[in-house]
Parts: structure tokens; sequence; C-alpha cells
């Protein structure tokens, strides 16, 4: 039986699944890689450590699995968004940290964009939607007027899963989906705008040829071979961007699919035909993995960082990560709804285009000398499902969703958050045995698609088993709704707060 492996290359590591032709999962490694904060609103990555860690995760999986390498037939990644690699003309990296899609520095080259650039006319064309200065071409604005020499030497720049593809296969290029986000994509006529290329100064070379999500785009070389443990000439599709892959692995192309994403950053995203855009809301728009489809979708920039933050500075006491959030599960079934008074905001990354400001930060409100850590780690679960419901509010004044939420990334693993998300939320949260592997499973079903043993997308809906359904609790319900309109109001102040400040 032939095999494929998925890279689900995120925010916090890089994780290689190996699954069986038919969509079956067998084995996952996961590998951290770190994010590096050099100066106020910049937020890097290497590079260099996405492609050492990929090649160290593909190892282990072959060994952990006791696979053949010859039995892989097609590689297929998933990978963060809106990310600028350059590179030269002979495929040299001329930068050793990258700005990666949090990455806030551009600014002012947002605001010279729309001089003479039409922003409406910007976010409806693209359906760009997150802060301007988070988008891959007033990154390259940024790089062109403080790193003229990077600049001047730039001949392609790729997003993070196309710079993996080019060192396994030394193609340079990138699939709809990616390209949606570089800020310079028309969603209607699913290609490069030149306009918008020419508002921003920057030179239309510099963006990569588009090919489908689950094309071959090349083999793996080599080089590239000695370094992962994969079989020379071993096909690579294209793959897409995680907000695509992950609506893909999330039940396929079904119009009115939705999912909440839980992971270091957060998402509520839902698969229709036509992209939802809105100026007032500005929801964000990714081509999806199929021509005609899109995956339309409103966020928060922390959930799972920030849930990390209370485990790293609250729960110091337990050593090991995965004992510690086990306890803390623990911890919020011992409160109830409401933390006992204690609200929690977690924009500790600042906010996102549904939030009242870019520069919104996070907090406790409402502690007492009675409150416990118990208390505060179920707020931070609270408080993270309050912001998601916020941006829910939101997408549904422009979509309908079938009914049902399915959770997916890391948080879905917990019961009890799941039952805050079903209480916050008002609607029911469905578990399915794809668990935090959706993105994984969108990667595999492009590759599968990419090397001919899938026709189609239709087998992922048969590969989602139902695991967990929980229903809203009335009372829980009516609790939060009345906390809402508190948080509401706290995250203006907290707006407010954050526009003082130097």
């Amino acid at each position: 039986m032939k095999k494929l492996i998925a890279y689900d290359l995120g925010t916090g590591g890089i994780k290689a699944s190996l699954f069986s032709e038919n969509g079956t999962s067998l084995a996952d490694v996961f590998i951290q890689y770190d994010t590096l904060f050099p100066k106020e609103r910049f937020v890097e990555q290497r590079p260099m450590d996405w492609w050492n860690h990929v090649c160290q995760a593909t190892r282990q999986l072959l060994d952990k699995s006791k696979s053949d390498a010859a039995d892989i037939a097609c590689v297929a990644l998933s990978g963060h968004s809106l990310v600028a690699v350059p590179l030269d003309r002979n495929g040299t990296l001329l930068a050793d940290q990258v700005p990666i899609w949090c990455d806030m520095r551009a600014v002012e080259e947002a605001e010279e964009l729309f001089k003479d650039l039409d922003y409406n006319q910007w976010y409806l064309t693209t359906g760009n939607g997150d802060p301007a200065e988070c988008y891959t071409v007033t990154k390259l604005m940024w790089m062109k007027k403080h790193q003229p020499k990077l600049y001047s030497r730039i001949y392609k720049i790729l997003g993070s899963k196309d710079f993996i593809n080019y060192m396994l296969t030394g193609t340079m290029c990138t699939d709809p989906s990616y390209a949606s986000g570089f800020g310079v994509f028309n969603l209607t006529a699913w290609d490069y705008e030149p306009g918008f290329m020419n508002a921003a100064g920057i030179n239309p070379e510099i963006f990569p040829e588009i090919r489908p999500s689950d094309s071959i785009i090349g083999k793996v070389t080599q080089a590239a071979a000695l370094m992962t443990g994969l079989a020379e000439g071993t096909p690579v599709a294209c793959g897409a961007v995680d907000n695509t892959c992950m609506a893909l692995g999330a039940r396929g192309l079904a119009e009115g699919v939705a999912y909440t994403s839980l992971g270091s950053s957060s998402w509520i995203a839902v698969t229709s035909s036509k992209p939802v855009v809105d100026p007032a809301t500005r929801p964000f728009v990714f081509a999806h993995a199929k021509k005609g489809y899109y995956t339309s979708a409103v966020s928060i920039f922390s959930a799972g960082n920030s849930f990390r933050w209370i485990r790293d500075n609250l729960c110091r006491d337990f050593t090991d990560d995965t004992d510690t959030y086990d306890a803390m599960n623990r911890m919020a079934e011992r409160v109830p709804a409401g933390s006992n008074g204690v609200l929690f905001n977690p924009s500790f990354a600042g906010g996102s285009a549904q939030e009242p400001s870019s520069g919104l930060r996070g907090g406790f409100m409402g502690l007492a000398l009675h409150n416990t850590r118990e208390d505060l780690v179920r707020a931070s679960m609270e408080g993270i499902a309050m912001a998601l419901r916020c941006t829910l509010d939101i997408l549904l004044t422009q979509t309908s969703i079938n009914g049902e939420m399915l959770i997916c990334g890391g948080g879905s693993k917990s019961a009890v958050w799941r039952q805050i998300f079903a209480d916050v939320y008002n609607l029911p949260v469905l578990k399915t045995n794809i668990d935090q592997n959706a993105a994984s499973l969108g990667a595999a079903a492009l590759a599968a698609n990419g090397c001919g043993l899938w026709e189609g997308y239709d087998l992922i809906t048969e590969i989602h088993q139902t695991e967990d359904i929980l229903l809203p609790d009335k009372e829980a319900n009516e609790l939060y709704e009345r906390l809402l309109v508190v948080y509401r109001k706290w995250t203006e102040d907290l707006a407010d707060l954050s526009n003082m400040m130097p």
C-alpha cells in the first residue's frame, strides 16, 4: 500500500504525518522551533529552522512508523500564511530571519499603499481583511525602504511552505491559496492584480508562479533525499496555506461547513462558493484548494499562545507540558461557569481586523482576594471562547453555517474547553477522530490528488468519524450572554488604553 506524508508547518512547530492512501492517519511527529521578537511589532522565524526540522521530523517519522521511503507516493505541505522569504536568482536565502504572519512592522508602508489605492477596492478584490501591515506586499515595501540592498537582490519571494517545496524540489512557485495572502491577488480572476503591485511599487516578477494546490511541482532532489530520508524522485504537490488545508481537512468542500481552529492564533472559517467580504468588519478570505471555492474567516491573534503564557507563568510547578495541560483542564473543571467573577482578554499578540484595535492588549479583570489559580485558568479558556464568539457574530451577519461547529487544533482535545465553546457559542460543538489533524489531512488530500491516488475530495467526509457532540447548557449560555456584554465593553476600553500608550 502506498503512503503519503503531510507536513503542517505551523507557527509553533512542524508536524510530519504519515497517512495511508485511503487517508487513515498512521503516525506523526511534532518538533517545535523558535519565534523571535527582535523589536516591538517584529515577529520573525528562521526559514532554515523550518527546513532542518522538516528533515529531522521526516527521518523520525519514517523510523517511528518503520516505513520504507520508497512507499511514499507523494508529499505535500500546509504552511502558515503571509510570510515573506526572499531568495536571489541562485536560490540563496537572503535573510536568516523573516517576518511571519503576525509581524506588524509595516504600518507606515500600509499607509503609503492606500494614499493612491482605494482601501475598499483593495479589500473587496483581495479579501485581505487583517491589518494591511501583516500582508506580504507591505512587508516587501518595508524591505524596499529599510533593506534596499537586500530588496535589490530579490529574485522571488516565497511563502513558508513554498520555501520548503523549493528546498525539496528546486522549484520556486506557490498556489492560489497562499498567493491570496500576498495582498495582490484577485479572488475573482484567480490571479495576481498588476495594478496593486504597481501601487505598492513592487516589481511583479518578484511574486512566484501560481500552480494548482494539488499539482505536482517537482520531485525530491538527491540533496533533499539525503537530508530528509525521503526517496529521490518522490513527487511533491504544491500544497496550500494552513487556513485552506484546515478547511479542506475539516470535512471537505461542502457549502456552509464551518470550523474553529484553536491553535496559537485562532480563527473561525466557513467554506463557500463566494468570498465573504464586508468593508466594515473585514472578514479575511483565502482561495480554496479548488477553483471557485473560498474559505472566509474571522480571527483572533491570541489563543493557544496566550494559553501557553498562562501555562508558563501560572503553572510553573508542573514540569511536563502534556501533564501541565491535563492539570489545567482539571483545574478548569473544578470552577463554575463565569470563573467566580474573573474575566480574561487573550489579546497578548495584538488585535485582528475584527477587534477594535491592532494594538489591543489583554489581561484579567474582576480579581478579588478569594480568587484562585483555578479561577484564572478557567477564565483564560472562557476569554478565548468569548473573543472568538465576538468574531463569530460578525461572520454570521454575512453568511450562515450548517448548524454545528467543528473544533480543530490542539485545544480540541480538552472536553471542558469544548463545553465552554458550546456554551459561549450557543451551538453544538463537534469533535471527530481528525481532532488536530485537519490541516495535515487537507495536505494529505492534496498529495493524494496530485499523484493520482484520489479523484476529488469526497473521501474526506467519510474519514471524519464523530467522537463527541456537546450541546450548549442553557444556564451557562445565559450567564455567558450577560458576561459578553461586559466583555465587549471592556475590550473597547482596553483598545482605548493601548491607543494611549507610546
